[in-house]
């Protein structure tokens, strides 16, 4: 799967059936020395910081995702 096929999917988090909303622009952290993918990086927009002039953005750890489906990634996550 290439980076640019997560943009559109619904992003769930299994633990509370929460929606976090739709990936748009979404980068991925690699670690540099084995080529693995550590963490999936994703701009907040939930609360609209980005109005404020603040652009904050959560980390994903590549474990925590269950599931990536046609149009949903599946998380499990206790609080983002």
């Amino acid at each position: 799967m290439l980076l640019s096929e997560l943009g559109g999917k619904e992003l769930v988090n299994l633990n509370n059936g929460e929606r976090l909303g739709i990936i748009a622009d979404s980068d991925i952290i690699v670690d540099e020395k084995t080529g693995k993918i550590i963490s999936l990086l994703i701009p907040e927009r939930r609360f609209q910081l980005r109005l404020f002039g603040g652009s904050q953005e959560f980390e994903i750890p590549w474990e925590s995702i269950r599931k990536i489906g046609q149009d949903m990634i599946i998380i499990e996550v206790e609080d983002i």
